[in-house]
């Protein structure tokens, strides 16, 4: 599964922690959209969708959340609770956001603009196309 935790660094002093996202640094593409969500209700569960070209981090800047993942092969869950950590996700990959903190506040960047053609929305069509040929 092509999923992978990116530790940002952290810049600070007495005056606070800053840190800095950067295109082609320490994000692996060119960020093309930003988006957050935040006052998510007790047991809402978000995404139920995977992207066919679209490339993610995803950053809890605040409070907690955790993602389920899954290839078609292979299922993981990805606690997100430190806002110096972000998740990097490829393409092809069903993600659900669950279990937020009633403080959480989590940060996406994109490779893309929202395309609705982009998305697979149903999991067993999820299914097949990650399985085809």
């Amino acid at each position: 599964m092509e999923v992978k935790l990116i530790e940002f660094e952290k810049h600070g002093d007495e005056r606070g922690t800053l840190i800095a996202l950067e295109q082609w640094k320490n994000i692996p593409f060119e960020v093309r959209r930003v988006y957050y969500m935040y006052e998510t209700g007790a047991g809402v569960v978000r995404g139920h969708h995977a992207h066919k070209h679209l490339k993610q981090v995803l950053i809890c800047v605040h409070g907690s959340c955790k993602i389920r993942l899954d290839d078609g092969q292979e299922k993981k869950i990805v606690p997100l609770d430190d806002p110096s950590t972000g998740l990097y996700l490829e393409s092809n990959i069903w993600r659900e956001m669950f279990d937020f903190s009633e403080d959480a506040v989590l940060m996406v960047l994109a490779s893309e603009l929202y395309d609705e053609s982009d998305y697979i929305r149903d999991y067993n069509s999820f299914l097949e196309y990650v399985n085809r040929g």
